[in-house]
């Protein structure tokens, strides 16, 4: 069984910073493509930030120079540092994890296999 676990989401305000975590456990295909999404009320899930398995990052055009991914050697722990934050990241932040080798992704939901419960993240204007 895969469990992923977000944390670090909190409420702060505009212009602030914010890192998140998310830990993995029993979590084997450690090579695999893992991202972050979010999701605000009343609207869509959209990816934000991803690493594939050739350690490419991508991100979406909102966050990109403000987010950035990482991940620790073993990829067990997943990390989003979220710089100059804006009401508009405010929502539910979900960790993903895809389970197959030589992993490429667009960012879309359906290319992963495994997901956190989420971690909330609210920013005031």
């Amino acid at each position: 069984q895969v469990d992923l676990v977000e944390s670090g989401g909190a409420s702060v305000q505009a212009g602030g910073s914010l890192k998140i975590t998310c830990k993995g456990f029993g979590y084997a295909n450690k090579r695999s493509c893992m991202g972050w999404f979010r999701q605000a009320p009343g609207q869509e899930r959209e990816g934000v930030a991803h690493i594939d398995s050739f350690a490419f990052k991508s991100y979406a055009d909102s966050v990109r120079g403000r987010f950035f991914i990482s991940s620790d050697n073993a990829k067990d722990t997943l990390f989003l540092q979220m710089n100059n934050l804006k009401p508009e990241d405010t929502g539910v932040y979900y960790c993903a994890a895809a389970d197959r080798s030589g992993c490429r992704t667009r960012g879309l939901s359906y290319e992963y296999d495994y997901w956190g419960q989420g971690t909330q993240v609210t920013v005031s204007a």
